[in-house]
């Protein structure tokens, strides 16, 4: 038997092996805190459950649904865009249904990359889209984000002859791994920046509804002419505790909607369909659930931060998502500490180096888990002495 050349060029994926490591630590009775994979530990609202098991008693939902999503359900993300962002889409040809943002992530460089083409690709970053340039034959070209550029890519340090080979540019705010946020004016400058030099925009909103303070996160498709160059990818996982359920969808330039359809109508048959009208009562329905979670995520990121500052950081709270982007202290690498915590103090966190390059010096650590547990990893590094200084 032998693989395919471009598996040689594709690393495990990093919270596979993460999972192992927590699994093995577990298995030799260590109490792991585990900040690990951004996999909400909250429940789906009943509300939604209710809906799914109405809905698997009729037998319509067992039958093989659209590859581009049942209309009632694009019609559905079409009113929750228009209500949350003022953004309006044409549920027959802007909005394609998909198996969670990541399918879509990963299909769409079949539809727009040829081989030897390049992406622009954020680092660090979620690291499909790295893997699905690989995939498609594309060649990722990465943007480093610093701390000095507010965690920013520095478009205008592209080299010329990188951007006439360049396809897609991806971008991620709210963002994964770093917290960071974008305002209307970087919203624009991507924006303009892709029309300039003929560029498919891939946003990726999965963080959107989870923003604190009174910070409401901005879609890029609110920026004029946004939709002309843009598509959007989104995900119900995050927003109402979904992430095994599957769902999500890809919106925006119809030209780029359609592409990705194509793509899925000849590797998937879509979402089920009885998840699908479970995911429109989601967007449809009481939408308190989703302001409870922030505040319950606010409580755990205020512990966190202050408890990682009473250490000798200096950190500043996060106005969006679930991940706090920790620098690692002098003399210690993203793995050395990494390892550090897990072996003194049973603490699981991802090394920022596993994001990309430019992740190098920081961990990541998701409040996904109660905040007892969270004050109580803050105890243990106090225990063991481990401060920032």
């Amino acid at each position: 038997m032998k693989k395919s050349k471009r598996l040689d060029l594709i690393p495990p994926y990093l919270f596979v092996k993460i999972e192992e490591k927590k699994d093995e630590l577990i298995k030799k009775g260590i109490d792991v805190i585990d900040f690990g994979i951004g996999d909400p530990d909250l429940p789906t609202p009943p509300h939604i459950i209710k809906k799914m098991r109405e809905v698997l008693d009729d037998q319509v939902s067992a039958n093989y649904p659209t590859s581009k999503g049942e209309f009632v359900f694009r019609k559905a993300v079409s009113k929750w865009y228009q209500k949350r962002f003022g953004v309006e889409l044409n549920p027959r040809d802007e909005v394609c249904c998909l198996i969670g943002s990541k399918e879509g992530l990963a299909h769409l460089p079949f539809a727009f990359v040829d081989p030897g083409d390049i992406t622009l690709v954020p680092d660090p970053s979620y690291p499909v889209y790295k893997i699905c340039t690989t995939l498609a034959g594309g060649v990722p070209y990465f943007l480093p984000l610093v701390e000095s550029n507010k965690f920013l890519p520095d478009l205008e340090s592209i080299p010329a002859d990188i951007l006439k080979k360049a396809k897609i540019l991806f971008i991620n705010y709210p963002n994964n791994p770093t917290g960071a946020v974008a305002d209307k004016a970087a919203l624009t400058k991507y924006v303009e920046f892709a029309k300039k030099h003929d560029l498919l925009l891939v946003s990726d909103l999965a963080y959107s509804e989870m923003g604190y303070d009174g910070y409401k996160p901005t879609s890029v498709l609110e920026i004029e002419g946004a939709k002309d160059v843009c598509i959007e990818f989104h995900s119900l996982s995050k927003t109402y505790n979904m992430t095994g359920w599957r769902i999500g969808m890809a919106v925006g330039n119809k030209e780029a909607v359609q592409a990705l359809a194509t793509i899925k109508s000849n590797v998937d048959s879509g979402a089920f369909k009885a998840i699908q009208l479970a995911a429109i009562e989601a967007l449809s329905g009481p939408q308190d659930c989703v302001e409870q979670n922030n505040k319950i995520f606010a409580e755990r990121r205020n512990v966190l931060i202050d408890g990682l500052n009473s250490l000798d950081w200096k950190l500043e709270k996060p106005k969006a998502t679930f991940y706090m982007w920790v620098p690692v202290p002098k003399k210690e690498t993203s793995a050395s500490f990494t390892e550090k915590l897990l072996d003194k103090c049973g603490i699981l966190v991802v090394p920022g180096s596993g994001y990309g390059t430019a992740g190098e010096g920081y961990i990541r650590m998701a409040i996904t888990l109660p905040k007892e547990r969270i004050a109580l990893a803050i105890e243990r590094m106090k225990k063991e002495n481990i401060r920032y200084s």
